[in-house]
């Protein structure tokens, strides 16, 4: 159970606030660090009567920093009820510090399994269902790209079709302005993709950070829903297919995204094949080169993983099963990733 405050959650005043505020919640609650996030914190919550929830709120020390605004997160999974997105149901939100020093919001606590590692593939996932898990995913993906974001109250944004020199401006600036060091494969990296940028189609509801272990699964192998929508937006959808095939680590490749990824174990299809079953899916009416999404992505997760190096740095992620050292050599090794694949990139 998480009692300290350093922990990130004041344990009697977000239980109260559970009582008064979340339907059916009977104190005490108590709350558990859920492994695995790196960018907000995410809480098991569990009331006397066994009935659970998550809570998210921001990493510690960063209450309201734009790049982990979790209110946002849960006005994006609200606006994806009455979708055909399988996303967990907000119950609650809180924007008052005084009660755990930071907003945070309370979700429905999803039954299935998380495949975060290869060892959860091995323990509970046979070789022979891997193919069905591959293509649920795929087919979550490309029917979370099927919804008009216009209907799902995203408005003007979908009118936009700039995504892709506004990330790259965003995850620059967020890097320079918040670091502890200097990465050259990364500035130059993003110069090379500033000045190849292609022609954004129509667009989409982009996840942000779409993966295989940022997905539930049901026991039938179908996707029970879509987790840790926090950099969600819209934009060009084939962004998000280019991080799915960067995080898709087969077996004999040289650099991971991940430093444990739950694909690096037989049985699962190629990434070729899962660019087949997308397009096949989604039916755009040209065939993308999907080379530069694929080095965006790479820069993009070094940006995000050389956060994550400055903030355990800090003490900002509390308790961590990694040091600051590890996550600092990943973000090397991405960087120099996306850089090698940016070099390839034509005029």
């Amino acid at each position: 159970m998480t009692s300290a405050t350093d922990s990130g959650i004041r344990v009697d005043a977000v239980s109260d606030w559970f009582i008064e505020h979340v339907g059916g919640a009977v104190g005490p609650v108590q709350f558990t660090r859920i492994a695995g996030g790196r960018s907000n914190l995410t809480y098991l919550a569990t009331d006397a009567d066994g009935t659970r929830w998550v809570l998210r709120r921001p990493p510690l020390g960063m209450a309201h920093s734009r790049a982990h605004d979790v209110l946002r997160e849960a006005t994006v999974l609200g606006r994806l009820r009455g979708t055909p997105v399988p996303a967990p149901l907000v119950v609650g939100t809180c924007d008052d510090d005084s009660v755990t020093g930071a907003p945070f919001f309370v979700m429905e606590h999803l039954d299935g399994v998380i495949l975060r590692d290869p060892e959860t593939v091995t323990d509970t996932l046979p070789a022979d269902r891997r193919p069905a898990v591959a293509t649920a995913l795929v087919r979550t993906l490309s029917g979370l790209h099927a919804v008009d974001p216009r209907e799902a109250g995203w408005g003007e944004l979908a009118d936009r079709d700039d995504y892709l020199a506004r990330q790259l401006h965003r995850w620059s600036a967020n890097w320079a302005q918040d670091r502890v060091r200097v990465l050259d494969d990364i500035g130059r990296t993003h110069d090379r993709l500033v000045e190849r940028i292609p022609t954004q189609g129509p667009a989409r509801i982009v996840h942000g950070d779409f993966r295989l272990d940022n997905c539930m699964f049901r026991p039938d192998d179908t996707v029970a829903g879509i987790l840790d929508w926090e950099l969600t937006t819209v934009g060009d959808p084939l962004a998000d297919l280019g991080q799915l095939l960067v995080y898709w680590a087969q077996p004999d490749d040289d650099v991971w995204a991940l430093e444990n990824p739950p694909t690096a174990v037989p049985g699962f299809p190629t990434r070729n094949d899962l660019v087949e079953q997308y397009l096949a899916a989604a039916a755009p009416e040209t065939v993308p080169d999907i080379d530069f999404y694929i080095a965006f992505n790479w820069w993009k997760i070094a940006c995000i993983v050389e956060g994550v190096y400055t903030r355990t740095l800090r003490g900002a992620m509390g308790e961590s099963d990694r040091s600051p050292e590890s996550f600092g050599a990943q973000a090397q090794r991405l960087a120099a990733q996306a850089w090698r694949h940016a070099q390839r990139l034509g005029s």
